[in-house]
């Protein structure tokens, strides 16, 4: 690793533990545990500093993604245990987790840095095909549809367990949701 993604851990820390406005880089060069202004090296304002924490996550999500394992004949267990792995390995990247929703508020008026932590995100257009083509393998009327709905149920359960909202049970949910998903 590089001392951009090493600066960029850093910061994502930051933003996980004391929210975006603690994202400065002086904290981010104390945090690194590196010299005064090296953060200002890679990020030279405030907004590429914050661009620098949402790349730094959605990178983290383009590996998860990548990992992802389809099974070539699924059925619903497969379907929700797909979909469980999936919610327990992002819920692993906390602090990654704590950030992105840090900035989704943060940057609500700013659709440029936003867009990579949201569904505007070429990532997620990646999950969600994968989310199709196992929705698709058991036979769901509607795949596209169900399959955005699917990635937005994994993304509402993931803040309810980063966030530490309420008790939920995933499987339970998603083997309701998934079960509930008319088929052919």
């Amino acid at each position: 690793m590089g001392r951009r993604e090493d600066l960029a851990d850093a910061a994502v820390r930051l933003v996980a533990r004391g929210g975006a406005r603690s994202l400065t880089h002086r904290g981010v060069d104390t945090e690194a545990g590196v010299p005064p202004g090296s953060t200002t090296y890679y990020a030279s304002t405030r907004r590429a500093l914050l661009a620098l924490v949402a790349a730094r996550i959605t990178e983290q999500l383009a590996g998860d993604v990548a990992g992802l394992r389809l099974p070539e004949d699924p059925d619903d267990a497969a379907v929700v245990a797909v979909a469980t792995g999936f919610l327990d390995a992002l819920a692993a990247r906390g602090d990654a987790q704590a950030a992105r929703l840090a900035l989704l508020v943060e940057l609500r008026d700013d659709s440029e840095l936003r867009a990579p932590l949201t569904g505007a995100d070429p990532v997620r257009d990646e999950l969600v095909r994968a989310a199709r083509t196992l929705l698709d393998g058991i036979g769901v009327v509607d795949p596209d549809a169900a399959a955005r709905d699917l990635v937005g149920v994994v993304d509402a359960l993931l803040l309810y367990r980063v966030g530490a909202v309420g008790p939920v049970d995933p499987a339970a949910v998603l083997t309701t949701y998934v079960a509930g998903l008319p088929r052919r």
